[in-house]
């Protein structure tokens, strides 16, 4: 089975992310969106809002499972038997950046980081941009799940 972690902390999910997961589904038997857990960051979205909003949005998706986790995301993959890194990247300033962490994890680890560009219309969208938006009152509706607004009302 290939099975493909795509971490992040999804604060909050926006469509860049799931334009990935997406084009992601006919690559892999199984995506396990694994949303991160770091106590030191602050987050607008608590973990079981984020979990809220990517299980309402994937609801009707088999391949797709949800969970969270704490630590190393290769520590994480080993546990659930996978081995591919699902990420997306909108710029090159995200490949520089993701391709050093994938280095260390190849180092580390087997485990094989997949990389998709993000689709020309959503790869503007960052969760911070969105987090920005909303904390100025703004509509974000064009750069998230509807999930995102159903969850919280703003």
């Amino acid at each position: 089975m290939r099975r493909a972690v795509f971490p992040g902390s999804f604060d909050p999910l926006t469509l860049g992310h799931t334009d990935i997961i997406n084009r992601a589904l006919d690559l892999f038997d199984e995506i396990i969106i694994a949303i991160g857990s770091n106590a030191s960051k602050k987050y607008m979205f608590s973990l079981e809002e984020r979990k809220a909003i990517i299980e309402k949005t994937y609801a009707s998706v088999d391949k797709i499972k949800i969970d969270t986790y704490q630590g190393l995301t290769i520590d994480y993959c080993k546990k659930v038997n996978s081995s591919f890194l699902l990420r997306g990247l909108r710029n090159p300033a995200d490949f520089e950046f993701e391709k050093a962490i994938a280095h260390t994890n190849r180092k580390l680890s087997k485990i094989e980081t997949v990389f998709l560009l993000t689709s020309a219309d959503t790869s503007f969208i960052s969760s911070s941009i969105v987090r920005d938006v909303l904390r100025n009152k703004g509509d974000v509706s064009l750069f998230v799940p509807k999930a995102v607004l159903e969850v919280r009302s703003y």
